[in-house]
């Protein structure tokens, strides 16, 4: 009789463990640029004023890229606002920009610089933005 209530009470610590592991999120979950970027910079738009947005670069050294989102903040972050942003190599190519209306973010977009300094930019509310200029040399 002992031998079962045993069985049973280990039985179920197996299932309750079961259930927390597979609820939980995995180590490696990915971030907005994907799995193998890791965030290299933060920058609140606009640098100086009142605050309306968060520039935010990441970077993959096993993909050679730079990734860039401007968020909202405040209460700009969870409503439809203007919202934009742009990366491109510090010499202007591999440009690429995602704007519009969005109600958290903009972005992600990304250039291949590897061993280059980047551009970015990001702007949340027509007429706040920051601009970062031959940065994040890798």
């Amino acid at each position: 009789m002992r031998t079962r209530k045993l069985a049973t009470l280990l039985a179920g610590a197996a299932l309750a463990s079961t259930t927390l592991v597979v609820g939980a999120a995995p180590a490696s979950a990915a971030g907005p640029c994907g799995s193998s970027y890791s965030r290299v910079g933060v920058y609140a738009i606009p640098k100086t004023g009142t605050r309306t947005g968060t520039l935010e670069v990441y970077y993959s050294s096993s993909a050679g890229k730079n990734c860039a989102l401007a968020y909202g903040y405040g209460s700009n972050y969870g409503t439809t606002t203007w919202k934009g942003v742009s990366i491109s190599r510090a010499n202007g190519t591999g440009y690429e920009v995602n704007a519009d209306y969005f109600q958290y973010y903009a972005g992600p977009v990304y250039v291949s610089a590897p061993g280059q300094c980047i551009n970015v930019s990001g702007s949340v509310v027509a007429g706040t933005s920051t601009s970062l200029n031959n940065v994040h040399c890798g």
